[in-house]
């Protein structure tokens, strides 16, 4: 399977769940993947299993200006370039209503799964814009469409502003063929469920998205040619209400 032999990505929250489906999905089409996450012993766990030669560990949090742009050069050092880049890493905490959040929960949230987004995409611009291609994918939520209780504040708003700012970047950079998609997925079995207020039953995890779900929805995405581009993608469980 090669369908991206030679194409060079970078995935963000590589070490777990969508992250690494979203990684081994693009390493075992035959790209060369950067697995970017804090912690390099999940990283490490996480590729353990795929080709050596296709894979580069990069401990990194995404939260950390200066850190994203050392990363990046040194992607860019051992691949050449950076074709892909997939915005996947993401918190949420609890609780999580206005008056109960914590304000420092708050600004670890925006920080990570907005702040981040910012910060990688500015750190492989000047890459995609030489080379004059490039797709960044950025993994929000329904809760980045439409707020809810169940997501939270800080969630919400954070994922609202990843689509917002993907948005944006297709209207800025389309001249140098450089394409965004904010994928836009509903409720998934993830440990991130963990962290919800009522706990979630083994029954309703059965039904709704998995991992491989949305690496299969990245993989789509990218396997398009550099003429189109897809803004926005939005799937969900069957069960679930989408209005």
């Amino acid at each position: 399977m090669n369908q991206f032999k030679d194409r060079a990505v970078v995935v963000t929250g590589a070490g777990t769940g969508v992250g690494l489906a979203i990684a081994a999905g693009f390493v075992n089409e035959g790209a060369k993947v950067a697995f970017v996450g804090r912690r390099r012993e999940k990283l490490e766990e996480a590729a353990a299993d795929l080709p050596q030669d296709r894979v580069m560990i990069c401990p990194c949090d995404v939260s950390d200006r200066m850190a994203v742009n050392e990363m990046m050069n040194q992607v860019i050092g051992r691949f050449g370039t950076v074709d892909i880049l997939v915005n996947n890493a993401g918190i949420n905490t609890s609780p999580r209503s206005f008056g109960e959040v914590d304000p420092g929960d708050w600004d670890r949230i925006v920080n990570i799964n907005l702040n981040g987004v910012f910060n990688t995409i500015r750190s492989v611009l000047p890459k995609m814009r030489e080379q004059k291609d490039g797709l960044i994918i950025n993994i929000s939520s329904i809760a980045g469409i439409r707020g809810s209780k169940l997501s939270g504040a800080a969630y919400a708003a954070s994922k609202h502003g990843v689509v917002a700012l993907s948005q944006t970047l297709n209207e800025e950079e389309k001249d140098y063929n450089i394409r965004s998609c904010a994928i836009c997925p509903g409720e998934i079995d993830t440990p991130i469920l963990d962290q919800r207020p009522v706990p979630v039953s083994p029954e309703h995890r059965a039904r709704i998205l998995k991992v491989e779900d949305l690496a299969a929805a990245a993989l789509y995405v990218a396997a398009y040619p550099a003429r189109v581009t897809i803004p926005l993608l939005v799937i969900k469980p069957t069960s679930q209400v989408f209005q």
